[in-house]
């Protein structure tokens, strides 16, 4: 057991019923905490204000404020992973370029993945996403410019060479770890070009670096910084 400080979460999902089961899946482990809870958008942002979670695990479909129209304002202050029945491609797209920092679907993830999930997230160590958010990335990694329109459009990212490099291999969604052992690289050495990297692109989450990588829109995403 880790004596590190638990990973503090605000539960966002407007069905008492799926929200209590989420707040019993989360509580069960030690070094999660769940400091609040709110039905819709307006309600999250209150209490991210006032709690100040780590990460908001947001529903999408909610009276009131959805979490589409949320999570833009909400990743200005913390991390936030949507978490929904929804497996609608253009919501998905959208919440991810609006800054989220992951995408998963009920009924497509254990609570051992949740929480290695919020871990990641947490740590800026992967961008976790169910196997249909995964497919919708990939659909717009492969309706991108042909390599040759990408690459001009890389080199107005301004990255060094190895930032390309590492950010090649992060594009394949590997997290830090990962990309340390395929590029012989220290795990801090890669988490310090990626912090680069995302203060280059003017991002502040995997999703997003992604999506600048790859040439999608990134024109709702809001200037955050790291």
């Amino acid at each position: 057991m880790s004596s590190a400080s638990p990973i503090t979460v605000l539960a966002v999902d407007d069905n008492v019923v799926v929200r209590a089961g989420l707040v019993s899946l989360l509580e069960v482990s030690d070094d999660l905490k769940v400091v609040a809870e709110a039905g819709d958008g307006l309600q999250a942002l209150d209490e991210t204000r006032k709690h100040r979670p780590d990460v908001v695990l947001l529903d999408v479909r909610m009276p009131v404020q959805d979490g589409i129209s949320t999570v833009a304002e909400l990743a200005k202050l913390t991390k936030v992973i949507m978490l929904t029945h929804t497996e609608d491609a253009e919501v998905i797209r959208t919440a991810l370029q609006r800054g989220a920092s992951g995408y998963l679907v009920h009924g497509h993830f254990s609570a051992e993945e949740l929480g290695r999930a919020l871990h990641d997230v947490m740590h800026g160590t992967g961008a976790p996403l169910s196997p249909v958010a995964a497919s919708v990335t990939l659909q717009d990694m492969r309706s991108s410019p042909d390599p040759g329109d990408t690459r001009t459009d890389r080199r107005e990212l301004d990255l060094t060479d190895r930032e390309e490099e590492i950010m090649a291999v992060v594009a394949r969604g590997l997290g830090n770890r990962a990309v340390a052992a395929e590029l012989f690289l220290t795990e801090k050495t890669v988490k310090n070009h990626i912090n680069r990297i995302f203060r280059k692109l003017g991002v502040s989450s995997r999703a997003a670096a992604i999506a600048r990588w790859n040439g999608v829109d990134i024109a709702d995403i809001p200037d955050e910084g790291r």
